[in-house]
């Protein structure tokens, strides 16, 4: 099956653009498509092949991307897609609970009793009985969270920031699925990328009920957009470092095989809401962890670094973590004068 593996790029100068992945280059794209949005929905408006407009569009300037991964010049890497115009068009959200070592982590976290089992390893196991239903048929509904809008998106290299309200930070390994809604009201699948979704997973084990806020924090994606890229198996490896050296690290698996639920059936119980399916919407979407550092007590402090890579989805997802010191902030809200 043909892949192909896309970036998106910042220059000061030049502005954004868009280029196709050739190790160890980058070959950019004409200038009139400064955005993988607007590459996307050109092939689906033209009802053109996406392989064959991304050739057509390829010229021969040629960028070293070893230079630019590494922060070298001033070409700067983007997420893999957003909404180049209005971030708040862009709805990041996830899955929990589709692997079975996050279900195991997130049981260990709440059980009272021994024996018992809570509610998250009794939604996991709802998915194995009933989220890959037939071809045509409707599944098990998965555990669905809110993380923001595009505005918490950072690109390979950027901080991911734990604020002064926050208990914790951790990293969250997982494969992103990225989307966008057509003039229509289709969504379309546009590809998967590497993803470090980044949570509160200490304020999470206060209190199951404290899910929805633990979510509440910036994510990372990219460096690259993969395209074509099969669902079924995919292998990985998560990475900590301290002060340069790799303190933890796990191989991880995920696609459907390692899944509770099928890619169709994740995929429809987040856009059978009329309201995530807005013409021109962009979705990222994460389909959950299957380790993560805090599963072995390991605190993420200020200055360390995730790096998240997953086969065939490109060079590894690089973030430092940004520990917010001092003491939390009351926020006002202003009344209205009458």
């Amino acid at each position: 099956m043909e892949t192909i593996r896309l970036v998106q790029l910042i220059h000061p100068q030049q502005g954004r653009r868009v280029a196709l992945v050739n190790e160890p280059h980058l070959m950019l794209l004409d200038k009139k498509f400064n955005s993988a949005y607007f590459l996307v929905l050109a092939a689906f408006e033209k009802e053109l092949s996406f392989g064959d407009l991304v050739r057509s569009a390829v010229t021969d300037e040629a960028l070293d991307y070893g230079a630019i991964y590494h922060g070298e010049t001033l070409w700067k890497l983007l997420s893999p897609l957003d909404h180049p115009t209005n971030p708040y068009a862009c709805l990041v959200s996830g899955t929990g609970l589709t692997h079975r070592s996050s279900a195991l982590n997130r049981q260990s976290m709440h059980i009272k009793e021994p024996e018992g089992l809570t509610d998250s390893m009794k939604i996991y196991r709802w998915g194995l009985e009933g989220g890959k239903p037939e071809t045509g048929q409707v599944g098990t509904q998965p555990e669905w969270f809110y993380k923001g809008s595009g505005a918490i998106l950072r690109a390979h290299g950027q901080s991911l920031r734990i604020p002064s309200y926050a208990d914790d930070g951790g990293e969250e390994a997982e494969i992103a699925g990225l989307y966008i809604i057509d003039r229509q009201g289709t969504p379309i699948r546009v590809g998967f990328c590497n993803g470090n979704e980044f949570s509160d997973h200490v304020m999470e084990k206060k209190n199951y009920l404290y899910l929805a806020p633990s979510k509440l924090r910036q994510c990372a994606i990219g460096p690259e957009l993969a395209v074509g890229i099969p669902f079924s198996t995919l292998a990985g490896r998560v990475k900590i470092r301290r002060n340069g050296d790799e303190i933890w690290q796990h191989d991880i698996m995920s696609g459907e095989h390692y899944m509770a639920h099928s890619l169709a059936n994740l995929e429809h119980h987040h856009f059978k809401y009329d309201a995530h399916r807005i013409p021109g919407q962009v979705h990222v979407h994460f389909f959950g962890a299957d380790a993560f550092s805090f599963g072995n007590q390991l605190y993420l402090e200020h200055g360390d670094s995730c790096e998240v890579s997953w086969e065939q989805l490109g060079r590894p997802l690089i973030n430092p973590v940004h520990h917010d010191l001092g003491e939390e902030e009351l926020v006002r809200v202003t009344p209205i004068v009458l």
